[in-house]
């Protein structure tokens, strides 16, 4: 553990440890959402899949404390690294001075890190601790909390947040890992605002087309 200990303890390091735990965040995202994605071929294809991951067994909550444990490496590694840029601009960072090139993801990263973390939260509260009964299934769930107006406005702002933090995100990424070139520069931070976009804008139109159903779309 000593080589991990240095690495974390350099401010190169921690990029690398953003960027590795980012990466892998970003790919269970996208594997969520194309798992929730069923949800628009109906209930029974949304139940099915939910019901083919819980029957990997001892598998789930293996990779779930992985998962956990991942989250809240990147977590720590982010405050830390935004509180050592901090101290080292004095005290703030120079929004009018360099500002060249800052988006709203790069600006507001450790905010709204902070509140996808709150909606996250939120999320396990709704859909992974509740005790699910044969008599109702992962798709009811789903029908009972999106159909809540307060929720609704919950879960859309909490991807509205996401897809901000994600873009910047994945940018962030590729310049830690050096694929960075005035050429390609701006195709590259193209690429990552899409993909964002498609993850932010599947879990969105799930949302919304409750809020229009109220209903019987699951």
């Amino acid at each position: 553990m000593s080589w991990f200990i240095q690495t974390f303890r350099s401010s190169l390091g921690k990029k690398y440890i953003m960027a590795l735990t980012g990466l892998l965040l970003g790919g269970f995202l996208l594997v969520h959402t194309i798992g929730n994605s069923t949800i628009f071929w109906g209930r029974s294809a949304f139940n099915a899949y939910a019901h083919h991951l819980h029957s990997l067994g001892v598998l789930v909550p293996i990779f779930e404390i992985c998962l956990y444990a991942i989250f809240f490496l990147h977590v720590i590694t982010g405050i830390i690294l935004w509180l050592q840029n901090r101290k080292a601009r004095g005290g703030k960072y120079e929004m009018l001075v360099n500002a060249g090139g800052r988006t709203i993801g790069s600006k507001t990263m450790i905010y709204t890190g902070a509140a996808i973390f709150v909606f996250i939260l939120i999320h396990l509260v709704n859909f992974h601790f509740p005790v699910k009964t044969e008599t109702k299934t992962i798709s009811d769930f789903v029908t009972q909390v999106l159909n809540n107006p307060f929720f609704t406005l919950i879960y859309a702002a909490g991807i509205s947040l996401l897809f901000i933090h994600l873009s910047h995100g994945f940018w962030s990424l590729l310049q830690t890992l050096g694929i960075s070139h005035v050429k390609y520069d701006q195709p590259l931070r193209v690429i990552a605002w899409a993909l964002a976009g498609i993850m932010g804008g599947v879990f969105l139109l799930i949302t919304f087309l409750m809020v229009i159903s109220r209903s019987q779309l699951l």
